[in-house]
């Protein structure tokens, strides 16, 4: 049996980092067992799903590094998979249903059925002991699924062990509306049963709807394909992760500098490990260790620290020649113009000094921004910190005289007369190298000082210790 698996987003907006995670698990399962991987495009919601969103997702999991055997732009056996282009499918299959007796047709009115609810509610039941098939018969209306009262419905799930769900904690739920469009649980389940999923893996929220799908499935005369429940995500504060918590799409990640690597690596440590110690690893280490049933079935924390520490691990583990390359559209977005080839140059001599100090890319630009602009603002933090003190006047004094006249000017000569400097003035190295840092680049966070004064050179790097002198002074 071949395993073909699907990650089914709806475009209503962009891919949330829950449905990356389940999206990255279905498709190591694929990979680890030469198996499919599908897209599938589940937008019954015809008002909030839009082409713009669909596309989006799909540039999410490119992005990530997930490639798709059939679905949403791809085609396949079934064509494109959109759930839009099947509703002509899933009104059949129901009608179906119907005349096999196993779903009908139900036109009571709302308020009928919320008291039913209600009664449920007050007795502690679920609704499912009391919407059930009315004894009047309509040929038209809703049509709602008969759930079967003889057996629980029970099923091994690959992470949670055996389910069990009994048939009264099951309403007679609607899988086609009166304007016939299908719901969630109809729509789903036909899409795995013509596409022929033989594993779903998703989100542990989705359990409840498992047993719905089951029956589903049976009644079409399909066997269910083997379930697999994901286990939640939560943020730092213990609550389930959310918009609530900054970023939470990927979107949100790629904009904001990391890399697809890091990500990929991160989100497999959600509920999984390859071997419950190694942290990092790469693709193909995934592939080759990936089961679904070695997931957890605890709840994963998201640490948006832990996902910045790692992401500046593979920063640092960068090939330079590409770290360049991908910085350097940061660097021009922090100076707000282009960088020339006498600017692309410098920034060469000093890239390999940020690119160890760097655990998101656009750091990268703020690191080196004093190198292309002057400095009109100082870093409020850095100068009240630093600057602040007694003596830093002399300290940028002394510093400006011992290197105006120094030559060559190179980060070796200027680190030695400089410490020499700090040594005759009996200044710690770290007391006075600060000020200096402060003066030079704006910031007490920058690549290391002698190279950035090197980098700079001996013209803007004097003017820059008397502008700060001057404030001072002022």
């Amino acid at each position: 049996m071949t395993v073909r698996v699907r990650i089914a987003p709806s475009p209503t907006g962009n891919l949330h980092v829950g449905t990356a995670r389940a999206a990255l698990f279905n498709w190591l399962y694929a990979r680890a067992n030469d198996g499919v991987f599908i897209v599938r495009s589940d937008d019954t919601d015809t008002e909030r799903s839009t082409t713009e969103y669909e596309e989006r997702i799909l540039e999410s999991l490119r992005w990530l590094g997930l490639d798709w055997d059939e679905g949403v732009s791809v085609g396949g056996p079934h064509g494109t998979y959109r759930q839009s282009d099947r509703f002509e499918r899933y009104r059949e299959v129901a009608g179906q249903l119907v005349a096999s007796g196993a779903a009908y047709y139900d036109q009571r009115p709302a308020d009928e059925l919320e008291a039913l609810r209600q009664q449920a509610q007050k007795e502690g039941k679920h609704p499912g002991h009391y919407i059930r098939k009315p004894e009047e018969t309509f040929d038209s209306g809703v049509i709602r699924l008969s759930i079967p009262q003889e057996a629980p419905i029970v099923f091994d799930d690959m992470i949670r062990g055996t389910v069990s769900f009994e048939p009264q904690d099951v309403d007679d739920f609607v899988i086609l509306r009166t304007d016939g469009i299908p719901t969630y649980h109809l729509a789903s389940t036909i899409d795995d049963v013509d596409y022929e999923i033989t594993h779903v893996a998703r989100g542990e929220d989705l359990l409840p709807s498992t047993p719905k799908h089951i029956l589903t499935a049976r009644a079409m005369g399909a066997v269910e394909p083997v379930y697999a429940h994901l286990p939640l995500l939560f943020g730092t504060d213990g609550k389930k992760l959310s918009k609530r918590h900054d970023a939470t799409s990927l979107t949100d990640f790629r904009d904001a500098g990391y890399l697809p690597d890091a990500v990929f690596n991160y989100l497999c440590l959600l509920g999984w490990s390859v071997d419950g110690e190694t942290t990092i690893f790469s693709r193909d280490e995934a592939i080759a260790a990936f089961d679904l049933s070695d997931v957890s079935k605890n709840p994963a924390t998201f640490d948006p620290e832990k996902l910045e520490w790692m992401n500046g691990e593979y920063v640092r583990a960068m090939d330079p020649e590409r770290f360049f390359e991908m910085v350097v559209p940061f660097v021009e977005q922090s100076i707000g113009r282009s960088l020339d080839e006498f600017d692309l140059a410098r920034f060469g001599e000093i890239a390999a000094l940020v690119q160890e100090r760097t655990k998101l890319l656009p750091e990268a630009g703020e690191q080196v921004t004093f190198l292309f602009t002057e400095i009109d603002e100082y870093d409020e933090k850095s100068w009240e910190k630093v600057m602040t003190k007694d003596g830093v006047a002399d300290i940028l004094k002394a510093a400006s005289e011992r290197l105006a006249g120094l030559d060559p000017w190179t980060t070796e000569v200027i680190e030695e007369d400089l410490r020499a400097m700090l040594a005759e003035m009996e200044i710690g190295v770290g007391k006075g190298l600060q000020p200096m840092r402060v003066a030079v680049t704006g910031s007490s966070v920058s690549p290391p000082l002698f190279e950035s004064m090197a980098v700079l050179g001996q013209e803007r790097t004097l003017a820059r210790l008397d502008a700060a002198r001057s404030r001072l002074d002022g």
